[in-house]
């Protein structure tokens, strides 16, 4: 079920805190199958300690859930975020969006466009 406070949270823990660029890598992967901390970490170039932390966040936040016990933990996305994929994907558009106009700006101020 859709749940109307679903925005301010993923607001919140994708754009309005440190980190949540690499949550939404995370959230992206995971969509498409699930994985572990190690091979998250692999994929995505960051340290096993710094992937352990943002599953901490996220799983704290519903956001994932996992199935096994110790290093044969996985994780998935949660039936929470499923039922408001939607709203993931519009926040994570706006920040995209944001961050190209960032890039941008960048670009014109320095004059190297």
């Amino acid at each position: 079920m859709h749940d109307p406070e679903a925005k301010r949270l993923l607001w919140y823990l994708f754009a309005g805190s440190r980190g949540g660029e690499n949550r939404v890598r995370i959230i992206d992967l995971i969509k498409e199958q699930p994985y572990n901390i190690n091979q998250l970490a692999e994929v995505l170039g960051l340290d096993y300690k710094a992937v352990q932390h943002h599953i901490g966040v996220l799983e704290k936040n519903n956001m994932v859930t996992k199935v096994g016990e110790k290093y044969g933990v996985i994780y998935f996305v949660s039936n929470y975020l499923e039922a408001n994929i939607e709203a993931f994907n519009e926040v994570r558009s706006i920040i995209e969006e944001k961050k190209k106009n960032k890039k941008g700006n960048n670009l014109t101020r320095s004059g190297k466009k």
